[in-house]
This record gives C-alpha cells, sequence and structure tokens, in this order.
C-alpha cells in the first residue's frame, strides 16, 4: 500500500510518520519551501546583519490528550521539543502594565528545538516517508477501474497514483484554494455530501501574526 499525504504542517507530518513507521511508504507533498504549515518558522536578517527567527505560527504549543503527551514526551527523550518555562500575562495599553500574569508550572508549554518547525521536519525525514517541497497538488480524483487515487500537480502533471490519500488541512476542497491558485479545489466532493457536510463544519480562523525584534533583551513579564 502506498499512501499520499497532502501537507507537512504538525497533522500531516505526524501522520505521514506513523503510516511509515507502521510500514506505509508515504509520499508528502506540500507546496511551501520547507515543512511546519502553522509551525513554520520565518528567517530575517536586520539592518545590522544579524540572523533573526520567528515562530511566526504556533509560538508554543499544550497537551491535553494521553496519547498526544505520550508522542511529546518521545520527542522530549531526543530532543525535538522541550518545555517552555516563561511567565505569560496580557499587556493593558490603557494602564501600561502587565496584567493576568500566568506563572510558570500552571500547565505545561512545549516548543520546537531549536525552533516549532523542528519537529515537522524531523519527522517529514523519517525512513519511509519521501517528502516533496514546492509541489503543490492541483487535482485528486479516484480511478474506479484501478481503484487508485490519481494525484496531479497544480501544472497538469501526474505525481503518482496510490491506495489512500490523507489531506490534512481543508485547503483541498476549500473556495479559498481558488483565490490563491485560480484554480478550483483538488477534490470535488460532489460525489461525498455526508463528507462535504462534515467538513464544512471544521472551523478555520484566519490570525495575523506582528513579529517583532527588539536591540536589547526585554524584562521578564512581572518582574
Amino acid at each position: 500500500m502506498k499512501v499520499a499525504v497532502v501537507g507537512s504542517g504538525i497533522s500531516g507530518a505526524v501522520c505521514a510518520s506513523t503510516l511509515a513507521k507502521n510500514g506505509v511508504p508515504v509520499t508528502l507533498f506540500d507546496s511551501a519551501r520547507g515543512p511546519g504549515g502553522r509551525m513554520s518558522q520565518r528567517r530575517e536578517i536586520s539592518e545590522d546583519g544579524k540572523e533573526l527567527l520567528f515562530d511566526h505560527g504556533a509560538p508554543y504549543f499544550t497537551v491535553s490528550n494521553p496519547d498526544v503527551l505520550e508522542l511529546v514526551r518521545e520527542w522530549e527523550s531526543v530532543g525535538l521539543v522541550a518545555e517552555w518555562k516563561v511567565n505569560f500575562s496580557s499587556f493593558d495599553c490603557v494602564f501600561n502594565k502587565f496584567v493576568d500574569i500566568q506563572q510558570v508550572g500552571i500547565s505545561k508549554k512545549y516548543v520546537g528545538v531549536p525552533g516549532m518547525n523542528s519537529i515537522c521536519r524531523a519527522l517529514c525525514r523519517q525512513p519511509g516517508v519521501e517528502s516533496k517541497f514546492g509541489v503543490g497538488v492541483g487535482r485528486l480524483d479516484w480511478l474506479d477501474e484501478k481503484n487508485l487515487w490519481s494525484v496531479m500537480g497544480l501544472d497538469g502533471q501526474s505525481l503518482g497514483n496510490f491506495e489512500g490519500v490523507v489531506a490534512s488541512d481543508k485547503n483541498v476542497v476549500s473556495a479559498r484554494f481558488r483565490d490563491v491558485t485560480g484554480k478550483p479545489p483538488p477534490l470535488d466532493l460532489t460525489f461525498a455530501p455526508e463528507l462535504a457536510a462534515k467538513l464544512e463544519d471544521i472551523p478555520v480562523n484566519p490570525c495575523f501574526a506582528l513579529m517583532l525584534a527588539f536591540a536589547e533583551p526585554l524584562s521578564s513579564v512581572g518582574h
């Protein structure tokens, strides 16, 4: 059995790695230059030549599921993640001070080492995972006569046939895909209206990320 995974964010990367560990060959496709998705890291060079790294997607993550915690502990044992021991709070612009300070230890927060995308990068390099970055999927078709999925690129070229396809986000059926690429979404769900309804119910919340760098370290929150 051979499976295609679309998207190399944390869900796609974990899926690909888990399948590969269980003996299922995986080809992972992502239109981005590298893995990460919402756990991507951006590299910039400041005016004085210093390298700046921004975890501009998810700055950290927490764990509430026991199965996920077991996986995170495995990552922690090999140095992929570490607990982020810092204080968190909100800044009140009216009174010009930090409020609602959350002390270290109330709930564990984890970060990738050295950056958030390190986790996805390592998972996408697992034996049995063939990662193809800079390759966007433009069409997914089920071939009845072969019992296979046909995967096509944005340029119309064949990317191969697979027994299974895993889409790690809604982009394969979302109207947003047309807005970005000018092409219809890769997967036509008219043949599976029940699945279409379930996907429609999955919330997707866009957000803005402000990346700031300071000449000197800021004082610790709450000190």
